[in-house]
């Protein structure tokens, strides 16, 4: 699958998604109505099984090969308080992530997925969006090829998730773009700010709102003009997703703000995505609502890195082991109604 080279050869893409393999979803679908069990016992477990089979064309799908994908940038808004840590945090967290030392390595561990980690200019913050756009379009695919091209052969499912100090008001930012509202109503505390951190989150939203609200002629500009390059990362490793047909579970809001440039910029783009959890961010419900997300968790975590999407591939697991395992009644010799 060729990389894009430029911002239309994105939205390009965008605009010639595949869809899921019906027959696939129908077997399975039927497979699910002769287990032991009543129909619609297991709940979510039997729909999670169903859409991952559609989406990897077979009537019994696999989690072999589970990859958890962390994309980290660095954000040239931080000089104006949106963060109660500063820059250097990033480069440090990258580390710890590759020594071993952080939660998602050890959620990761425990889920059975690799980890690779993928930092995108952590010494080259973007431009502060109040005065400019944050990337340049040169600089916009590079971040997108970056997550376009992040995904292994054979990958039966990613999780994407990020790190890069000031990154929930970038969120913001790009929530109220695609979907309406002030600063205020889409701003958390994030790391931790105060009241007048919590100000200056929303006070830089608004002003981003102000300076580009007439050249954001669609999602994909939107996210060059007010995202970064872990969003952008992010993006394109589930616009790739979606082009191979591999299954996808979003993170927190963070991850949430930058697969939604997607759904925005082609109607049903987030058919191959799961929703992992709902962070304790503000707002992130009110964007998975927006996308039509249902998450599978809801821990009160808001740590980023992947984690709770990470959570939640043992779920997948065992709606994929329920599926796959289970006898028939016909098999168990159980009667069927």
């Amino acid at each position: 699958m060729t990389s894009p080279q430029s911002i239309d050869d994105i939205r390009r893409l965008c605009s010639n998604l595949p869809e899921a393999d019906a027959d696939a979803a129908k077997a399975a679908a039927a497979r699910q109505a002769v287990l032991t069990k009543p129909p619609g016992s297991l709940g979510r477990l039997e729909e999670l099984a169903i859409q991952l089979a559609g989406w990897q064309g077979r009537e019994i799908p696999k989690l072999d090969k589970v990859e958890v994908l962390i994309f980290a940038g660095a954000h040239g808004i931080t000089a104006r308080g949106v963060s109660a840590f500063p820059d250097a945090v990033n480069a440090q967290m990258v580390a710890n992530f590759e020594a071993g030392g952080a939660a998602i390595n050890q959620l990761s561990r425990t889920a059975g997925a690799s980890l690779k980690v993928f930092s995108l200019r952590l010494d080259t913050p973007t431009q502060d969006f109040t005065q400019a756009p944050a990337m340049s379009e040169e600089e916009f695919v590079e971040a997108v090829t970056a997550g376009f091209d992040a995904i292994g052969s054979d990958t039966d499912l990613i999780t994407i998730g990020e790190m890069g100090i000031g990154n929930t008001t970038t969120a913001a930012t790009i929530a109220a773009a695609l979907f309406g509202g002030d600063g205020a109503s889409w701003v958390g505390r994030g790391t931790g700010v105060d009241d007048e951190g919590l100000r200056r989150k929303a006070d830089t939203v608004d002003a981003a709102l102000a300076l580009h609200k007439d050249a954001m002629i669609d999602a994909v500009e939107a996210l060059r003009r007010v995202g970064g390059r872990e969003l952008a990362g992010m993006f394109g490793a589930v616009l790739a997703a979606r082009l191979r047909r591999i299954p996808v579970i979003i993170d927190g809001f963070v991850a949430t703000a930058a697969a939604a440039v997607l759904a925005k910029q082609s109607g049903g783009g987030l058919a191959h995505a799961i929703a992992g959890h709902v962070s304790a961010e503000a707002q992130h419900r009110r964007l998975l609502d927006h996308l039509g997300l249902k998450p599978l968790l809801d821990m009160g975590m808001r740590l980023g890195e992947g984690t709770g999407a990470c959570l939640a591939i043992n779920i997948l697991r065992g709606a994929v082991a329920c599926h796959a395992g289970m006898a028939t009644f016909a098999e168990a010799g159980v009667s069927d109604k």
